[in-house]
């Protein structure tokens, strides 16, 4: 075989690569746009006695790359938040930098975009990067926005824990974890 006849081959080997790559790209760009997305939550703090409490709050919620924007109210004691677009959002972390401000969840609510999730009869659904217990919703597909409760030690008060945790006989409710296609899997429990 000549020169050019290598050349050719080695051109279309070439432009066949970039067709695949280009494919898989698109495909993969395709399933994170139409995954799951957190895109707000009303966040219920306790503890708060003064525009001090709340602003240090704030300061440390802001620091979560995944945070949009924050609203507060301080007459509610609550926080509302826009989440970033296309960033998975990790509630553990929003506990975290609420407890490092010093105070306590007593609530969040968050509206959850769905798209064609399946909760199975026991009531989990895997949508993006978070595993759901749905404790009031079981065998049903959830479309669109939905807004849900986390219920979850340390997301609401510690006596409506135990109450909670004595209706739900889950072990993963008290650990927060389930074993999920053979992985340890933090898993949020939720109401709608």
């Amino acid at each position: 075989m000549d020169c050019i006849g290598l050349k050719f081959i080695s051109k279309k080997i070439h432009m066949k690569t970039i067709k695949i790559f280009s494919i898989a790209t698109l495909l993969f760009i395709a399933g994170t746009v139409s995954a799951q997305q957190i895109s707000s939550a009303e966040l219920q703090v306790t503890g708060l006695t003064c525009s001090m409490c709340s602003q240090a709050t704030e300061k440390s919620l802001k620091t979560l790359d995944f945070i949009e924007s924050i609203k507060p109210d301080l007459n509610k004691n609550t926080f509302m938040i826009e989440f970033k677009d296309q960033k998975p959002v990790n509630m553990d972390l929003i506990k975290k930098k609420v407890q490092d401000a010093g105070f306590s969840i007593g609530n969040l609510v968050a509206v959850i975009n769905f798209n064609n999730t399946n909760v199975n009869e026991d009531g989990l659904a895997v949508a993006g990067p978070n595993a759901y217990k749905f404790l009031n919703a079981k065998s049903k597909v959830l479309n669109g926005n939905v807004k849900v409760s986390v219920v979850d030690k340390n997301f609401i008060s510690g006596p409506a824990f135990k109450k909670k945790a004595a209706q739900v006989a889950a072990d993963s409710y008290t650990s927060g974890y389930e074993l999920i296609n053979g992985k340890r899997t933090r898993v949020y429990h939720v109401s709608i």
